[in-house]
């Protein structure tokens, strides 16, 4: 589904554009306002935040009143078109919930993603059965989940790997996302086999961050997260991080700045992409696989029962 430059992405650009020439002309909020008539600041100000689809006539409005020359201006309304793009994205997008439609906009305009899982395989990278297995297990959370609309919706967002202008993806997955624990075996092999598959496209990069290669000084993130960057460098790098409920999009230069710093940390620490893909394809096809629960042996001093520590999920490499 190749498409233009992400709406979501292209409404931050430009509120921020539109700040900084108000700003500019040392003009408030309420003096915008009363010269172009609008009941409040409320509507000038979700377009600053990038937080409502902006109207091309306002947008024309205010640039306007901020006198702006006419390269910059053609260049903003371009921008503002972008930003408006509403009825294309929904038909190719299809559809979708809200938490994953925010994820599809902004990987559809990406270049490219690097993203980060310390648990779970990740949506672009998931096979069927196992994307039910964990929506199912994810409707138990939210049980207004729609399963069988959010399964298709995922399969839909993977498309934008196999596109003829893919983005350059790049999975940073912590070793326990694959192993056999807590996952049906034939759907835990099918899904490694499926990572391995996909490592084969050129511009999928998969590599495994060992549970004993702890990245910098033992700093780990404390939830999954994605980053994107876009065609037009201009446009604002974006940082995803997974919480619970919801998802928070992080646009400062700042929050930017300290998860490309956690990117260049995990990457030191992470398995070659050639042998992470060794040690899945060895993996997937051993034929003692772990059992999901520790076993139990008998301390030979006390006679108390105590857990085999590590024996749930032997090591990849093992």
């Amino acid at each position: 589904m190749p498409l233009s430059a992400s709406p979501v992405i292209r409404r931050v650009r430009l509120g921020a554009e539109l700040r900084q020439l108000r700003r500019g002309e040392s003009l408030t909020l309420e003096q915008v306002c009363g010269q172009l008539g609008w009941a409040s600041t409320s509507k000038l100000s979700r377009i600053e935040l990038g937080q409502s689809r902006p109207d091309l006539a306002d947008v024309l409005d205010l640039l306007d009143v901020y006198q702006v020359p006419s390269q910059q201006r053609e260049a903003l309304i371009v921008i503002a078109r972008d930003a408006a793009a509403g009825r294309g994205w929904s038909r190719a997008l299809g559809e979708m919930g809200e938490r994953q439609r925010a994820y599809a906009e902004l990987e559809a305009g990406a270049a490219g993603i690097v993203e980060y899982q310390p648990a779970v395989v990740p949506g672009l990278l998931q096979t069927p059965t196992y994307a039910r297995l964990r929506l199912t297990a994810a409707a138990l959370i939210c049980p207004e989940l729609d399963l069988e609309a959010e399964v298709r919706a995922r399969a839909l967002r993977q498309q934008v790997l196999r596109r003829a202008d893919p983005p350059h993806y790049t999975a940073l997955l912590d070793e326990r996302v694959c192993a056999p624990v807590g996952t049906p075996v034939d759907v835990w092999r099918e899904q490694v086999r499926h990572l391995v598959a996909l490592s084969e496209l050129p511009h999928v990069t998969i590599r495994l961050v060992p549970r004993d290669g702890s990245p910098h000084d033992g700093v780990h993130p404390l939830a999954g997260f994605s980053w994107y960057v876009f065609p037009d460098p201009a446009d604002p790098r974006t940082v995803m991080v997974e919480t619970l409920t919801t998802d928070l999009r992080l646009v400062a230069e700042a929050d930017i700045a300290r998860y490309e710093r956690m990117v260049d940390w995990l990457s030191a620490a992470a398995l070659p992409a050639t042998e992470t893909v060794s040690m899945l394809a060895r993996q997937a096809e051993r034929p003692d696989i772990p059992r999901p629960a520790d076993p139990v042996e008998e301390a030979p001093a006390s006679g108390e029962r105590v857990p085999a520590v590590g024996r749930d999920a032997e090591r990849l490499a093992g």
